[in-house]
């Protein structure tokens, strides 16, 4: 993706400047500037002209992402502000912060998710003859990730312990896979409870039974059991 403006200055390092504010790029060094008119000096100060200069920046991937989300903040009109910032390893993260920020995350993150999605997708769309390199990209609202993930941990310790202690298995509600994984990762650190996935595409649920258990499910925690933001 490419971003183009127009600057009218006295020098080209001013107008690069300028540039460099308005179109987001690090230096100036990332801009593609074309003269469009060269500065005069005139005489004495007599018939002096600004230079115009046309400057072309081409955006990375996680910054299309941003782009693509502060747009959309802004198109609803949200009071809150979109930051962007390495997360971890090599993914990019993406937060949106605010009083208003809360309407993106939607029921247990399935706006939020849906958002990411997009996100990576316009990361990642190559224009023809772009050379591109993969960018993952995580975007949260308001923390929500983090906040969460310690609600999912502390629902996989809960449920182990009753498995543990009526011997039988439990069935969670239907999670994505960035959900799941976190309570298989919980359920690990238990020792005498296993977990597995079972059901498809976004229906798979996660089952914990005891090491030693081989039979289906045969109990399903009531909903009120599950912590809700």
């Amino acid at each position: 993706m490419k971003k183009e403006l127009i600057v009218t200055a006295k020098s080209q390092e001013e107008a690069a400047a300028k540039a460099v504010a308005e179109l987001g790029a690090p230096n100036a060094e990332a801009l593609e500037c074309t003269v469009i008119e060269a500065p005069k000096k005139g005489f004495l100060g007599i018939g002096a002209a600004p230079g115009k200069y046309a400057f072309s920046y081409t955006l990375k991937g996680a910054e299309v992402a941003y782009d693509f989300i502060k747009n959309l903040v802004d198109s609803m009109g949200l009071d809150a502000k979109v930051t962007l910032s390495d997360g971890e390893g090599d993914n990019k993260l993406i937060r949106v912060d605010g009083e208003s920020a809360g309407v993106l995350i939607g029921h247990h993150g399935d706006t939020l998710d849906s958002l990411q999605y997009l996100a990576n997708l316009a990361a990642n769309k190559k224009v023809a003859g772009e050379k591109r390199e993969f960018c993952r990209v995580t975007v949260d609202v308001e923390n929500y990730r983090l906040k969460r993930e310690d609600t999912l941990r502390a629902l996989a310790r809960r449920m182990a312990d009753k498995v543990l202690r009526y011997k039988k298995s439990v069935m969670l509600e239907p999670m994505n896979p960035y959900e799941r994984r976190i309570i298989h990762s919980e359920v690990q650190k238990i020792e005498g409870v296993s977990t597995n996935s079972i059901g498809s595409e976004n229906n798979r649920k996660v089952v914990l039974y005891l090491d030693e258990e081989v039979a289906a499910p045969v109990a399903e925690p009531r909903r009120e059991e599950f912590g809700e933001f």
